[in-house]
């Protein structure tokens, strides 16, 4: 099965409320790669690759988030594949 790769940004309550954290965990069970990380401007920027079922699993937990974040806004654009081992979560920019 080809591997895809997703580009997020998420809107609204979504910093100091463990959305990072999460994110990480979900994307592990899900086996997907990439990274997750604040925004300066208040969002949360994801990269996830892998295949269509997991990437779609994880859009869909975006539309929410954790508990205690209150979503606005998700955009996904689909971007090309790059190969990231693991998901990490990296420092704001």
């Amino acid at each position: 099965m080809a591997a895809l790769a997703n580009h997020f940004f998420i809107s609204g309550v979504v910093q100091g409320v463990g959305f990072r954290w999460a994110t990480c965990q979900l994307a592990e069970e899900l086996h997907l790669a990439g990274y997750v990380r604040n925004r300066l401007d208040g969002r949360v920027e994801i990269w996830a690759e892998g295949d269509s079922a997991d990437l779609a699993e994880l859009a869909h937990w975006l539309e929410t988030g954790p508990d205690g974040a209150h979503v606005d806004t998700v955009s996904k654009q689909k971007v090309e594949f790059k190969g990231y081992n693991g998901f990490h979560e990296m420092m704001t920019i």
